[in-house]
């Protein structure tokens, strides 16, 4: 089945061919105005370069009028292979659909909503015929019913002539072409773009996203690049500062040669803080009570390894090595970022 955009807005249609596989644009003089767009010809012209087949409309009260515009609009620059003519249904429209047909000129007879008229357009060579399925709905027609009688017309009698499901409103639609074996759908951008969306989809690529990031990302991938740390001889209120700045809920406590000598947490905090007052802000790290036997992990470390440490221990932080010296700190939160723990 075809896919066509339906749009007149030149950022989304420019945003919509990447995507490298749609057939072409259909608009109408309603979305250029919509779009305000004042200079029909130029647009025309700027499209015609942007798709590979645009379809535009020729109007006319006779069919020589419509031929005229058509040829007319062909004059300014386009290409006849890649550049289809919509005229609204009628007994005027099928004799200039034969007209331009016969000379190769391509045509979609549209505002289709009977079997006669398509049948007429068929008849006549039309290329496309389209039938405005939203808004046959809204009116209270049964539009899948005649879509679904087209094919079954043009197959059975072999027409060349291809049914275009338009005016689609959502996703159902479009499923609805593919199920009753359109030929062509165009959509408008804001439908198209959700057509990959599925909530089973999301959660398994989440899933492997996850199972990914456990195997091959490390500890050092997903460290803060803030290192909170205070040296052994610095105040309790040099810790605190560094967890502020940090926004964990730890601080390394080192050596002169920087070698890990235990873990301050703000549960330590708040115990001491509790037993002493705030006298004990200005004692030295030295004086207070700390974990001298912190849950390290190296930096090189898997994160699958470091998954399996936050749930056997039951702890909030992992203090990152490198060498036996603090590199970082690893929060459980940051793992539940990553969807990592639950």
């Amino acid at each position: 089945m075809e896919l066509y955009l339906d749009s007149a807005d030149l950022k989304e249609i420019e945003e919509a061919f990447k995507l490298g596989y749609l057939t072409g644009l259909t608009t109408t003089p309603t979305f250029m105005h919509r779009e305000g767009i004042t200079n029909i010809d130029d647009t025309i012209l700027k499209l015609s370069k942007m798709v590979p087949i645009l379809q535009i409309e020729s109007l006319g009260e006779t069919a020589e009028d419509i031929v005229k515009e058509a040829y007319r609009l062909l004059d300014l620059g386009l290409d006849k292979s890649k550049t289809v003519f919509k005229i609204p249904a009628s007994l005027e429209a099928t004799r200039a659909c034969k007209m331009l047909a016969d000379k190769g000129v391509m045509v979609n007879i549209h505002l289709v909503y009977t079997i006669q008229q398509a049948y007429m357009a068929a008849a006549a060579g039309a290329t496309y015929i389209c039938i405005l399925v939203g808004r046959m709905q809204d009116q209270g027609y049964n539009a899948l019913e005649l879509i679904e009688q087209l094919v079954n017309m043009v197959n059975r009698y072999g027409y060349k002539s291809k049914i275009m499901f338009s005016s689609v409103r959502n996703p159902q639609h479009v499923r609805d072409s593919i199920m009753l074996g359109c030929h062509t759908c165009t959509v408008p951008w804001k439908i198209l773009k959700t057509l990959t969306d599925n909530n089973f989809t999301a959660i398994g690529t989440e899933q492997f996203v996850t199972h990914t990031r456990q195997l091959t990302m490390k500890v050092k991938d997903v460290i803060r690049p803030y290192n909170p740390i205070v040296h052994v001889d610095n105040l309790v209120i040099d810790a605190i500062m560094q967890m502020t700045e940090s926004g964990l809920g730890a601080v390394s406590i080192v050596n002169d040669k920087n070698n890990l000598l235990g873990v301050f947490t703000d549960g330590d905090l708040r115990r001491i803080l509790k037993a002493e007052g705030q006298t004990f802000l200005q004692k030295r790290m030295d004086e207070v009570t700390y974990n001298k036997q912190p849950i390290i992990i190296d930096s090189d470390a898997s994160l699958i390894s470091t998954v399996n440490i936050f749930k056997d221990k039951k702890v909030d932080n992992i203090i990152v090595v490198e060498d036996g010296c603090p590199v970082g700190i690893i929060d459980i939160q940051d793992l539940v970022k990553l969807n990592l723990i639950g």
